[in-house]
């Protein structure tokens, strides 16, 4: 069983920036990141391998967020720049066996960070 604890989701103002964590207490092959925007379906953002440096991202971060790893730590991030209020929603951390962009492949899922971008 893996637990996955997430943080950093706060309020932000429009073209502002926010670091996003997300710790497990076991390894599996793969992490990722998707968000749930206001009455909206959950949606992919990004998705790492822990053996590799390859990252996936969806169209719609358009090279404004960047996901990265540390090893040592059991933790990945989603570093968000430029942020707009179309990114408001709530971020879940989500870990499996490959770094697919679809949710129902992940086996573990924390419970959600609330990002509010506002002007």
């Amino acid at each position: 069983q893996v637990q996955l604890v997430e943080s950093g989701g706060r309020l932000v103002q429009t073209g502002g920036s926010l670091r996003l964590s997300c710790t497990a207490t076991g390894r599996t092959d793969a992490m990722a990141w998707f968000r749930q925007p206001p009455g909206n379906e959950r949606e992919f953002v990004a998705s790492i391998k822990w053996t590799d440096r390859n990252t996936y991202y969806a169209s719609f971060t358009q090279g404004r967020f960047t996901m990265s790893r540390d090893n040592a730590k059991n933790t990945v991030y989603l570093q968000m720049n430029s942020l707009q209020r179309e990114d408001t929603g709530v971020y879940y951390c989500a870990a499996g066996s490959s770094p697919s962009d679809m949710a129902s492949t992940y086996d573990y899922w924390g419970q959600g960070t609330q990002v509010t971008v506002s002007s």
